[in-house]
């Protein structure tokens, strides 16, 4: 049958109805290849366009779960931490030694020159590992810190915006803040260690970090019941609160020093991030734009991946993102700092959160809540931007 077929359809004058069914299948075959072929060549401009491009399918779902996925991610977000905060350990320093209201150090704030002079006097003091003090800590916390916070955003994001129908600001934001409680839980006691080894500016009285570790774990109230500072706790905090105050509390309670404040802290601050750098990214990847912000899609970028943006774009969405959540977190990052460095101060009494604020109220009135902020905003913005850009581009060289 065959060559009977071939030379019927190659016979001038013939009739080849035989051969139409199997044309015009092929045809639609041909035609489905290339439309899939220009899907795979043609990206999707913005995040939020990849469910509308290529639909995510149940196994590239399981796969963003599995083991491989993970740690891929929390090394990209561990490696784009530390680079941010090696970049500003510097200003991180000082903007310390001002917000725990460090008595050597109080002269200089209010200012862009006391900055500097700040600067300058731990450099003559100390050198340039006076200005890196702590910084080990920083980055023994950082790590984990910035891993799992990334890890945890790319994770939840998955389960809460599961569909481009339930992409909205509010979920982003969500998903930016439970991130964020998630990761400074299993971190916040490294972060007590740090602030109090940047905290301490005496050089004939230099504590290791595991002379810190000591102190930290058996402080407790050292003045005897009756004094001023007892007083004034009961005058600013409830009955209840102020009992608890004058009983000593030692132990690993004390490496959570402000912890609530952090909590408070990190629902505007991880979740302005998020979302400021996402939304910013959707502007920057549009399609009038995209040309001249985005990059080329890498070979080993997974299916419906939003194409990379240039370095430019990208540092430019970490710092719109770190300067908005800056802005809306800071009050609550001055109150905590000064209930981790409570036990360095004073008689060592844990103070509440509104206690807290209210001393610093009294001390300096409202813009006591802002002070150092000036550095936070020149500090934050290169921190977010290079932390977002990093981890972006480690994304891409380990392909997730």
């Amino acid at each position: 049958m065959a060559p009977a077929i071939i030379d019927d359809a190659s016979a001038p004058g013939t009739r080849s109805h035989p051969l139409q069914p199997r044309e015009t299948g092929d045809a639609l075959q041909l035609g489905q290849a290339m439309s899939s072929a220009r899907r795979q060549k043609d990206p999707a401009v913005c995040p939020t366009d990849d469910e509308a491009k290529i639909p995510r399918t149940e196994s590239q779902q399981r796969n963003k779960r599995s083991l491989d996925y993970l740690w891929r991610s929390g090394v990209a977000g561990g490696f784009a931490g530390c680079a941010a905060k090696t970049i500003v350990a510097p200003l991180d320093r000082v903007k310390i030694l001002f917000q725990a209201h460090n008595p050597q150090f109080l002269k200089y704030t209010g200012s862009w020159f006391g900055v500097a002079a700040a600067i300058r006097d731990i450099y003559h003091q100390d050198g340039t590992v006076g200005l890196f003090r702590g910084h080990s800590a920083t980055l023994l916390r950082i790590f984990p810190y910035a891993g799992i916070k990334f890890l945890a955003y790319e994770q939840i994001r998955a389960i809460i915006i599961h569909s481009k129908d339930h992409e909205t600001p509010f979920r982003r934001l969500i998903s930016g803040s439970l991130a964020g409680v998630t990761s400074v839980f299993f971190t916040y006691p490294l972060e007590v260690i740090r602030v109090r080894l940047a905290f301490e500016t005496k050089k004939d009285s230099r504590s290791s970090m595991r002379g810190i570790c000591r102190q930290i774990y058996h402080e407790h109230r050292q003045s005897p019941v009756g004094t001023t500072a007892v007083r004034n706790a009961s005058a600013t905090a409830a009955p209840g609160a102020a009992v608890d105050a004058m009983l000593p509390r030692t132990g690993l309670v004390n490496f959570y020093r402000g912890f609530s404040a952090t909590l408070l802290g990190m629902i505007p601050y991880a979740g302005m991030s998020f979302l400021t750098h996402d939304t910013t990214g959707d502007l920057l990847r549009h399609p009038r734009i995209a040309k001249w912000t985005t990059l080329p899609q890498p070979e080993n970028a997974p299916a419906g991946k939003a194409a990379p943006l240039r370095s430019w774009a990208e540092l430019f969405a970490g710092g719109v993102a770190g300067l908005v959540s800056q802005t809306a977190s800071y009050p609550l990052e001055v109150i905590r700092r000064r209930m981790q460095v409570g036990g360095a101060v004073g008689d060592g009494r844990r103070l509440h959160i509104s206690e807290t604020a209210a001393l610093i109220m009294r001390e300096s009135g409202f813009r006591g809540f802002f002070i150092g902020l000036t550095i936070g905003y020149v500090k934050v913005m290169p921190m977010a931007a290079t932390a977002f850009y990093t981890y972006e581009r480690a994304k891409m060289w380990l392909g997730i």
